[in-house]
């Protein structure tokens, strides 16, 4: 399986934006994926989560009300808008397939190569 990532940039301060990862490959009808990303110095954290086929989802709470993930069944892309983004939301956001939580702490079998999201006036 590999994942395809799209978007990020640099935006203001309670600007929006949106990513995209699109998945190539076979995988099995509820596949869940997820968003997480990595700050300088920081451990790599859960965004949000999202199973392909019953859509069912989990945001972290640090994002929840800011971000929404969504999926296209039919073309198996994940979608993550960020509105109202705050400068501790920079980081390199990362695609993930094959999701799971273990306790608090969440985990990936697939990875994509990661996109910047720069939030700075």
């Amino acid at each position: 399986v590999q994942l395809a990532e799209s978007g990020g940039g640099l935006v203001q301060p309670g600007g929006s934006l949106r990513l995209s990862c699109a998945v190539v490959g076979r995988t099995a009808e509820n596949y869940p994926m997820g968003w997480f990303r990595q700050s300088q110095g920081m451990e790599r954290e859960i965004v949000a989560a999202i199973k392909l086929d019953s859509g069912r989802t989990y945001h972290a709470d640090s994002v929840k009300g800011r971000f929404t993930i969504s999926r296209d069944r039919a073309n198996k892309t994940v979608s993550l808008q960020m509105n109202s983004l705050k400068p501790e939301d920079t980081a390199v956001y990362y695609c993930a397939g094959d999701v799971y939580p273990r306790g608090d702490i969440w985990y990936a079998v697939s990875w994509g190569q990661g996109t910047q999201v720069t939030v700075s006036s």
